[in-house]
């Protein structure tokens, strides 16, 4: 059998390898944290990480990591008058939907392994 894109033979070989989504998320990240902004790179990381969030956007970002659907024309008013840009808050958007994408991806993959979830 011929190897499929990124380096697997099969879905069992995909699953336990993890080799097929290593190279696109490395990218991913790594285009969300260094690429120039508006914001810093550690602010990017720590609300992509889920790590240490300043308190003015600490419920913005948890709403658009669990129910973005939720985000309302005001949580962003409000964040724009307390200085954010609309470019900041484009950032940080991106790196709460990509750190949510990432970590449901990761429990995805570790169901599929058998493992349990975190």
């Amino acid at each position: 059998m011929a190897a499929r894109p990124g380096g697997c033979q099969g879905l069992e070989e995909c699953v336990h390898s993890g080799v097929r989504y290593d190279d696109f998320r490395k990218r991913l990240v790594e285009a969300v944290l260094n690429t120039p902004g508006d914001t810093p790179g550690q602010l990017r990381r720590a609300v992509l990480e889920q790590g240490s969030i300043p308190p003015a956007l600490a419920s913005y970002v948890d709403t658009v990591k669990r129910h973005a659907f939720k985000v309302t024309d005001a949580d962003t008013a409000a964040l724009q008058s307390a200085g954010h840009s609309d470019d900041a808050l484009f950032e940080i958007t991106v790196a709460a939907a990509v750190g949510a994408a990432l970590h449901r991806l990761d429990r995805g993959m570790a169901a599929l392994r058998g493992e349990e979830a975190d």
